[in-house]
């Protein structure tokens, strides 16, 4: 096998394990380098594996399988770098997922923006027995994100806050221009 045209070579070649009678064979020297040109990329890729399960590491076309390991689907127009990043911090983003902290630290890796989250109390409780239920009827949330103009594309922010909120709380997504 080749990459790129270069022929890989591999780091345990079989010729050297054969019996000694053998290693003096033209064919079973030619039979075992056949071998050898064929396993290269599989030896390659077993003998770097930890790169392949670092997000920071791993090539761009295994970054979305690495991705499904967590249960993350990710957006493939989002740049490498930012599904990276979203890879790198799944684990802790799903144990804060649907709470207000994760949504913002959600939000604010894939903004870079400043992001305020406003919800309507909903989640809130009182040691008073037989107290009004706390907060506005409704049960809301409003994302504000502060960024440079066009620097946030709304429509993914808002399927990113659809997808990890609570489903039965409507949500509004406010992009505020950041003031020079």
């Amino acid at each position: 096998m080749s990459r790129g045209g270069v022929a890989m070579s591999t780091p345990h070649p079989l010729g050297p394990a054969l019996p000694g009678i053998y290693q003096e064979d033209d064919l079973s020297r030619g039979l075992t380098a056949a071998f050898d040109q064929v396993l290269a990329p599989i030896l390659a890729t077993i003998d770097n594996l930890p790169a392949y399960l670092d997000p920071t590491l791993t090539p761009g076309d295994f970054l979305d399988w690495l991705g499904g390991w967590v249960g993350i689907v990710l957006d493939e127009t989002w740049p490498v770098e930012a599904r990276r990043v979203f890879v790198a911090h799944a684990v802790d983003l799903f144990r804060k997922r649907g709470t207000v902290a994760g949504i913002a630290e959600q939000l604010a890796l894939f903004t870079a923006g400043d992001v305020e989250i406003v919800e309507s109390g909903g989640v809130s409780w009182s040691r008073t027995p037989d107290s009004p239920p706390p907060g506005d009827p409704g049960f809301t949330l409003l994302v504000r994100i502060t960024a440079a103009v066009g620097a946030v594309d709304a429509p993914r922010v808002d399927a990113l806050v659809a997808s990890g909120k609570p489903a039965h709380l409507s949500h509004a997504v406010e992009i505020v221009a950041l003031q020079d």
